[in-house]
């Protein structure tokens, strides 16, 4: 019993460095955020820090996964049953990354996350990986099941994936760069289900 009480408490602390950071790595930047400062916040000693994470740029890498990791959550077999519904899987998958968009915790993070990716290739491979690969395989997938069956018409489905994925992306970057001058996105509000009208139009049979 001690130790899953230990146990708990060390996962506890390891989810509010995280949170603290997300926080601090947003207001002060990746150089302006120091372990010295996130151990404050958290209320811990710095030396603490290092029981969970190396260094601070492992905390900022495992920061990074969380904003760029994948929308879509489901299972292989999930993602199979929806798939096999059509329209339903793009919007699905649609409104899940919608939902990151125009989420104003994650907001200010993925600005620096950006400018960062430039400076760090420890984030420019969890951006890859975590972002980019993750995504393309899920969408692959659906968009298999659905040639298989006949709903839209037979092609490669990683060329699919990018095509229906950079608009998204595409979508996401310019709401970012629109706050980021404090204009309106009120606009683009509705381009993510248009974008999944018009590209199912395009693709099905």
């Amino acid at each position: 019993m001690p130790i899953n009480k230990e146990q708990s408490r060390g996962k506890g602390t390891k989810q509010k460095i995280l949170k603290v950071s997300t926080a601090l790595f947003s207001q002060y930047g990746y150089k302006g955020a120091s372990v010295r400062k996130i151990a404050a916040e958290v209320g811990i000693r710095e030396s603490a820090i290092y029981n969970h994470y190396k260094n601070k740029e492992e905390i900022f890498l495992e920061v990074a996964k969380n904003i760029f990791t994948s929308p879509f959550t489901f299972t292989k077999e999930e993602i199979e049953e929806l798939a096999l519904r059509g329209k339903p899987f793009l919007q699905k998958f649609t409104t899940q990354y919608k939902m990151l968009t125009f989420d104003k915790n994650n907001e200010n993070m993925f600005r620096l996350l950006m400018i960062e990716l430039m400076q760090n290739q420890g984030l420019r491979e969890k951006f890859m990986q975590e972002f980019h690969n993750n995504n393309i395989k899920i969408l692959s997938e659906g968009f298999f099941v659905m040639m298989q069956h006949s709903l839209i018409r037979s092609s490669d489905p990683m060329m699919i994936s990018y095509e229906f994925l950079s608009t998204l992306f595409y979508l996401r970057l310019q709401v970012t760069l629109l706050r980021f001058d404090a204009y309106s996105t009120n606009n683009l509000a509705t381009q993510f289900e248009k974008h999944v009208d018009f590209f199912w139009e395009s693709i099905k049979i």
